[in-house]
C-alpha cells in the first residue's frame, strides 16, 4: 500500500479532532483496505508532574472504481498534579463518491464526539456536499473546494441550553506531495450557523509528514481552533502542539 505521509498541523478552529491525516482522500490513490494508527505520548516530572496520551486509529475502504469510505476513532486523555485536564473522544466516519465529472465528488459524513473540559457531553452531527478539484500542478499539488452543510446536535454538562443547529460547511484544501513519502497540507474550514452568522466555527490547518522507517512516520501538530459561541466558562480557543508517531498497514 502507498504510505501516508505525516503532517504538521496549524488548526485555526478546525471541528475535527483528526489526529491521523488531513490530506484530502482520493479515490484509487490506496485500492481495497488500508489502515493507520497514531499515538502521542507526553510526560513531565519535577515542578509539573505532567501526563498527556493521544491514540487515533483509521481504516479505509477504496474500491478502485468510484467510491472510498474511511472511519477515525481518536482519543485524548491527560493528567496534571494527578487531577485530570483532558478527556475527549472522536469517532468520524465519511463517504466520497465520484460523479459523472472527474474533477467533482459527493461527500456524506457523520461524528460523535465529547469533550469534558469544553463542557461538551456530546455532539453528533451529520451531513453531505460537494468537493471539486480546482487544480493540480505537476509537482503533485492539488487543490480543493468543499461546500455542503450540515445538522448538528449539542448537548452540554453545564447549564448551558441544548443545541440543535444547521451550519453550512464551506473548506479549501491543498495537499503536496514531496519526494516519495513526504506530504504537505493546508486546509482552511468555515462553518457558521445559518440562522446566526455570527455563530461560527473557522478552521486552518498545516500539515507535515515524514516517513521514517518502512511504515513509520513522524507528525508533527500546532493545533488552533475557536468557537465564537463557547459555553459559559469555556474560553473560545484551544492551542495545541504535538508529536506523533504513525504506523501504517
Amino acid at each position: 500500500m502507498k504510505k501516508l505521509t505525516l503532517l504538521l498541523t496549524i488548526l485555526l478552529t478546525q471541528q475535527l479532532f483528526a489526529l491521523i491525516s488531513i490530506a484530502p482522500v482520493e479515490i484509487g490513490v490506496n485500492p481495497g483496505y488500508t489502515g493507520s494508527i497514531a499515538t502521542s505520548l507526553e510526560t513531565k516530572r519535577g515542578n509539573t508532574d505532567k501526563d498527556n496520551y493521544k491514540l487515533a486509529f483509521k481504516v479505509n475502504y477504496d474500491n478502485n472504481k468510484n467510491f472510498v469510505t474511511w472511519a477515525e476513532l481518536s482519543g485524548e486523555y491527560g493528567e496534571s498534579n494527578e487531577i485530570k485536564d483532558t478527556n475527549k473522544l472522536y469517532l468520524h466516519l465519511r463517504h466520497i463518491h465520484a460523479l459523472s465529472n472527474q474533477s467533482t465528488r459527493a461527500e456524506a459524513f457523520a461524528q460523535i464526539q465529547d469533550d469534558e473540559f469544553k463542557l461538551i457531553k456530546h455532539r453528533l452531527l451529520g451531513g453531505a456536499g460537494l468537493r471539486f478539484k480546482l487544480f493540480e500542478t505537476s509537482g503533485e499539488g492539488k487543490g480543493y473546494l468543499g461546500v455542503g452543510g450540515f445538522f448538528e446536535q449539542i448537548r452540554y454538562t453545564s447549564i448551558d441550553p441544548k443545541e440543535d443547529n444547521f451550519r453550512a460547511n464551506i473548506y479549501f484544501a491543498y495537499s503536496s506531495t514531496i519526494g516519495d513519502d513526504s506530504t504537505f497540507s493546508y486546509n482552511i474550514y468555515y462553518q457558521p450557523n445559518t440562522q446566526n452568522f455570527h455563530d461560527h466555527i473557522t478552521a486552518q490547518t498545516l500539515a507535515l509528514q515524514l516517513h521514517i522507517y518502512k511504515r513509520i512516520f513522524l507528525k508533527f501538530q500546532i493545533a488552533y481552533d475557536s468557537d465564537s459561541v463557547a459555553p459559559m466558562g469555556v474560553q473560545k480557543y484551544d492551542f495545541t502542539q504535538t508529536t506523533s508517531f504513525i504506523f501504517d498497514f
